[in-house]
């Protein structure tokens, strides 16, 4: 008996296989869980529509800052840029330099008479005025 009860595990059980058929059940709709839904589903398009724009305005702030940096640079190689032209400007203009420039050239300074003031004013057009054969040279000077 010792024996047989040491083999012995309890009944034996049996599955049989038994189809059920659900084709005639009719779902029942839920209206309480419907507007649950509806009412998660506008909620998280809002919150999503919240997210998207406070990312949107983020990556467009920084973009406008890389457009600033890159702004601010060239401003300031044109600023340098524009000082050296100044700078090159009055080198240019220094009368030394010129005068050094035209005695290289064999030139020579005007007479008295040759020079005309162009930024003078024109005698009044009621008076007569004479001319002359000499050569004219005309030096503005500013």
């Amino acid at each position: 008996m010792a024996r047989r009860s040491q083999c012995w595990t309890g009944t034996p059980e049996v599955y049989f296989h038994k189809t059920i058929d659900n084709s005639r059940l009719v779902k029942v709709e839920d209206p309480v869980h419907a507007r649950e839904m509806r009412t998660l589903v506008v909620a998280l398009c809002c919150l999503f529509a919240l997210v998207m724009t406070y990312a949107w305005q983020h990556f467009s702030a920084i973009e406008y800052g890389y457009k600033i940096a890159v702004l601010q640079n060239q401003r300031d190689s044109l600023l340098e840029m524009n000082r050296a032209l100044h700078l090159e400007e009055a080198s240019l203009r220094d009368p030394a330099r010129i005068d050094a420039v035209a005695r290289r050239l064999g030139l020579q300074s005007p007479q008295a008479g040759q020079v005309l003031h162009l930024d003078s004013p024109l005698p009044d057009s009621g008076t007569p005025v004479m001319a002359s054969a000499a050569p004219v040279s005309v030096i503005s000077a500013r």
